[in-house]
């Protein structure tokens, strides 16, 4: 199970966001506000080549 820290992330939104990996807009659903997130070119690339370093750490640590 995740633990959710709401205090911890909008602020990495946010920061996402002034990076330029992530762009948001407000939308309405339900009658409520809503911020929605999409990762930008920029953040998918960032995104790809952060899973193959991932992957590649994977790899090193279950070798032995």
């Amino acid at each position: 199970m995740v633990a959710y820290q709401s205090g911890r992330l909008y602020p990495k939104l946010r920061r996402l966001e002034a990076d330029g990996l992530l762009v948001s807009e407000q939308r309405v659903v339900d009658g409520r506000a809503r911020r929605v997130y999409r990762a930008t070119d920029a953040g998918e690339q960032a995104l790809e080549e952060d899973r193959r370093a991932l992957a590649e750490l994977a790899r090193e640590v279950l070798r032995w």
